[in-house]
């Protein structure tokens, strides 16, 4: 067989996790035999851009496909241009409905979950929330603050008093956490759906002389120094890296004709004080996981 080339889409170049994803598809492909081509919006989480890449990667004639869309609904019908030319695509982090391989992903309902109850255990269950909301169009996003809601049901001393969207960016969370601090005069805990807005949460803080406890999620080296300082109280580890590496070798199992099953979860734990030096190591550094590790069937 010849070397199979897999051309990688993610979604923007702003996003420290997605540097860890595409060095995750690079090593793993070329421990493989197989290289890699990235497909990046030049415009972080583009849809129109993302289109054109995905005609882009047809005409390079690529043997399959790693890819993570800017939109679910949009996207849908490039998931079936790749279908109509015969090529393997594992769909990551982000679900969508179609016709892919498989999608690998964790867990996003729970993880929103998780980190909105260590904020609410923090704060005693009683307390005033905020929440920095994700893209709308990236449904990761739409099942965290699905977790969220849930979380805060389920403790009737704790409010969720107002949200916003912060685009899964800093410089729009740092504005859009602003906002929240004109309005509410009180804020005790802000959950965040990725660490991204976390970081423009802290910002927003910092420059009001306000203090409120952070949660976010990815678990960035960033976020790590700052859960060691003091300054967020947990994230957890949704690792792009690993996502990404098992989806680049789902693919790869494909055309060598080896069985792939239909979802594919990594998991995810929640990261505090409590266990933070396993986190320390850099996370583009961190070893890519072997299917057998994740995958405990065919």
């Amino acid at each position: 067989m010849a070397q199979p080339t897999i051309a990688v889409f993610t979604k923007n170049r702003l996003n420290p996790a997605y540097d860890a994803a595409r060095a995750a598809a690079d090593r793993v492909a070329g421990e493989a035999g197989a290289r890699t081509i990235h497909y990046v919006p030049a415009t972080p989480d583009d849809v129109g851009e993302q289109k054109a890449l995905v005609a882009e990667a047809l005409r390079a004639g690529v043997s399959g496909v790693v890819f993570n869309p800017t939109d679910d609904a949009a996207m849908r019908e490039d998931l079936e241009r790749f279908a109509a030319a015969g090529l393997p695509v594992a769909v990551f982090i982000n679900r969508m409905d179609g016709p892919a391989l498989t999608f690998v992903g964790s867990d996003d309902i729970a993880i929103g979950h998780a980190v909105a109850k260590a904020l609410i255990a923090r704060l005693g269950g009683q307390g005033r929330l905020v929440a920095l909301d994700g893209t709308p169009s990236a449904r990761t996003a739409r099942d965290r603050a699905e977790g969220l809601r849930r979380a805060v049901a389920e403790h009737p001393g704790i409010a969720l008093v107002d949200s916003r969207v912060g685009y899964l960016q800093r410089a729009p969370a740092r504005a859009a956490m602003e906002e929240l601090l004109a309005k509410h005069p009180r804020i005790d805990g802000v959950w965040t759906a990725n660490d991204m807005m976390a970081f423009g949460a802290l910002d927003a803080l910092a420059a009001a002389g306000r203090k409120a406890e952070v949660v976010g999620i990815n678990g960035l080296p960033e976020a790590i120094a700052n859960i060691e300082r003091g300054a967020m109280l947990a994230s957890a580890d949704f690792s792009a890296l690993n996502i990404a590496a098992i989806a680049t070798r789902a693919v790869l199992r494909h055309l060598d004709g080896r069985p792939v099953p239909k979802e594919i979860l990594v998991p995810a734990e929640l990261i505090d004080r409590s266990n933070i030096a396993r986190w320390k190591v850099p996370m583009i550094d961190r070893p890519c996981p072997r299917w057998d590790e994740i995958v405990r069937r065919p």
